[in-house]
């Protein structure tokens, strides 16, 4: 998922606070891998119970809840949990016009926004590397520096091509 499902305003919480608040911890489930439902599961129900005990035991109850739900979506998706993030960060433009997508069902703006973005660094990358291309060839350094720039290209395309038709979901 995008690199906000580690913040208090990001959909994993936001899930979190619908299950707390409705009872179903279903709101949650699809975030995290199978092998997590029991954990969290048992996350929720010992979470429900601690809500019962007050406002500060609902607050730390929540946060433990929040934490371990994000704990276990993090597993799976093979990143390491860092902890919850603040509300507010700016993630950039295509996590909330993506999201404004999926809300209307036409992806035509982050589509026409990621065409736009991927053509203005692709050419950079190019234009970069072909400024460099004519060096001469007793001057290792400029070697060195179109080489690299030449690379740099070549492999963040590829790397771009790789991730976009790859069957990883998330």
């Amino acid at each position: 998922m995008a690199p906000h499902c580690d913040t208090m305003d990001g959909p994993v919480i936001t899930a979190c606070k619908m299950a707390l608040e409705t009872g179903n911890v279903n709101y949650i489930l699809p975030f995290a891998p199978k092998k997590a439902e029991k954990e969290i599961t048992q996350a929720f129900n010992k979470t429900n119970k601690a809500r019962k005990g007050g406002k500060d035991s609902q607050e730390v109850a929540d946060l433990w809840f929040f934490e371990t739900v994000v704990r276990l979506h993090r597993e799976g998706e093979g990143a390491s949990y860092t902890g919850l993030k603040p509300a507010g960060l700016d993630w950039g433009p295509v996590v909330p016009q993506a999201e404004k997508d999926i809300e209307i069902g036409d992806p035509t703006k982050t589509i026409e926004f990621l065409k736009k973005t991927v053509e203005e660094e692709v050419r950079k990358k190019f234009d970069k590397a072909m400024s460099l291309k004519n060096f001469d060839l007793n001057d290792v350094d400029a070697a060195r520096e179109y080489t690299e720039a030449m690379l740099h290209f070549q492999l963040s395309s590829h790397h771009l091509y790789k991730y976009l038709i790859s069957n990883k979901e998330h």
